[in-house]
């Protein structure tokens, strides 16, 4: 008999895997915070003997390598893989021994596309194949993404992702689990599709890799392709060198005046607070990213690279959930934190900012004499945006403050949550702006003329 465990990284859309007999387990693209992965291998009672990458990962820090050095496990990643630490090179074809008790073992198929190197492992039971952990290739109703290597390579990995789609579901069994790293919110996924289970046989009915014909299927997939995390430039790199353990202990404390002094030096402060929590009163000059939506995602995204953080929580458990989130996207350790609310956070004699929310309906209200303002992605707003509105996605904003224009602005997405990082800039900049935190699907419904060109 064999287990296989799920270990969700849902910050970042991503799946981890740890899979095994009564005796030894294999750790398949387990995250940075590698503590969970060992605390589910001892929850099986079972020695971690073999730790596998399916691929050097654009979105996020991989732990594999300390993972491997902490629990003395071999550690498989492709061959083809240029990455400057010694580890076991795999090759298509080869197999591994995971549990040899249980009769269980792993066989490599080459299946580039998400990167060049890419590999996927069939887990076998004497012989048979019960499940394939397919990392960014095949996933549910999908592929990944073939873009995010070097652009002049995108078209050939776009048909070699088409090719291994393929070389999976005629060398599977139909019945075999496909248990893909990506595809559950990532960026790393051509598209989204509904759905967290699925098989070969469900993946040859529906996957359109595995239902259109290759020009049409690459021609699809490159036009639907959406917006590159900025942050994901410099992933790739740092797992091939080889990502540093982590430290999650507290960061140092931060008092008011300390607060001030990194506002005033131009530092990111970021209050992880729920956005009603931020809109009703927060630190001047300070940003919201909440430590419920994709913290890790956007900030990452929005923020320079390697500008200090310092993190502003209600509890020291919303600050350590927080740190394991970014450390996972490689901000390692905060400048600086502290916790409690605004009143503890800012010096005697200072007021508290703030700023109004809203909905649709009442910015249809007010349309005519206000800035509306759409941060969501352009492949979002190709399905429908509010007539006359500015569109200036989340992602690009911090850089583009002073080409909003004048007067008092309607920010808005398709939920709320980056409309309240997005107002929470505005607002920093010295902007009069309300957050709508409503869904989009209500605009229409509210009296406002929803356009598609």
């Amino acid at each position: 008999m064999f287990f296989i465990d799920t270990i969700e990284v849902s910050g970042l859309g991503n799946r981890s895997y740890l899979a095994g007999g009564e005796r030894t387990a294999v750790a398949v693209d387990p995250p940075r915070d590698l503590d969970q992965v060992i605390a589910a291998a001892a929850r099986r009672g079972v020695r971690i003997s073999h730790v596998v990458e399916t691929h050097v990962h654009n979105d996020y820090l991989t732990g594999g390598l300390e993972l491997a050095r902490v629990t003395g496990a071999d550690y498989l990643v492709p061959a083809g893989a240029r990455v400057a630490f010694d580890r076991v090179p795999v090759h298509d074809g080869d197999r591994t021994d995971v549990d040899p008790e249980a009769g269980l073992t792993l066989r490599a198929l080459s299946t580039p596309g998400h990167t060049p190197h890419h590999t996927s492992y069939v887990l076998e039971e004497n012989g048979t194949a019960a499940a394939v952990f397919t990392g960014g290739s095949l996933l549910i109703g999908t592929v990944g993404r073939p873009d995010l290597v070097e652009p002049r390579l995108t078209d050939g990995l776009a048909r070699a992702q088409y090719a291994s789609a393929h070389r999976l579901a005629a060398e599977l069994p139909e019945e075999t689990a496909v248990l893909p790293t990506h595809g559950f919110g990532s960026f790393c996924s051509s598209s989204q599709a509904e759905g967290t289970a699925t098989t070969i046989g469900k993946e040859k009915a529906s996957n359109e890799a595995l239902t259109r014909d290759v020009d049409t299927f690459v021609a699809d997939l490159l036009a639907g392709l959406d917006d590159v995390p900025a942050y994901y430039a410099h992933m790739g790199p740092a797992n091939a060198a080889g990502p540093a353990p982590v430290d999650l202990t507290p960061p140092a404390v931060a008092d008011a005046e300390e607060i001030a002094a990194r506002l005033g030096a131009g530092e990111w402060v970021v209050d992880l607070r729920n956005r009603v929590a931020f809109a009703h009163g927060h630190v001047a000059g300070s940003f919201n990213f909440e430590a419920e939506g994709q913290l890790a995602t956007y900030l990452a995204w929005l923020i320079p690279w390697g500008k200090p953080v310092t993190l502003l929580a209600e509890s020291p458990e919303q600050l350590a959930v927080a740190q394991r989130e970014l450390v996972r996207v490689g901000i390692d350790r905060p400048a600086a934190a502290a916790t409690g609310g605004p009143a503890d956070w800012m010096r005697e004699g200072e007021a508290p900012a703030s700023f109004p929310r809203g909905t649709f309906a009442d910015l249809a209200g007010r349309s005519e004499d206000v800035v509306v303002l759409d941060v969501r992605r352009a492949s979002e707003r190709a399905s429908g945006f509010v007539e006359g509105s500015v569109h200036m996605p989340i992602h690009t904003l911090h850089r583009r403050l002073d080409e909003v224009p004048e007067g008092e602005v309607w920010v808005h997405c398709a939920g709320g949550m980056r409309a309240a990082i997005a107002a929470s800039l505005l607002d920093a900049a010295g902007r009069d702006v309300v957050a709508v935190d409503d869904s989009f699907d209500a605009a229409e419904k509210a009296g406002l003329t929803v356009r598609t060109s």
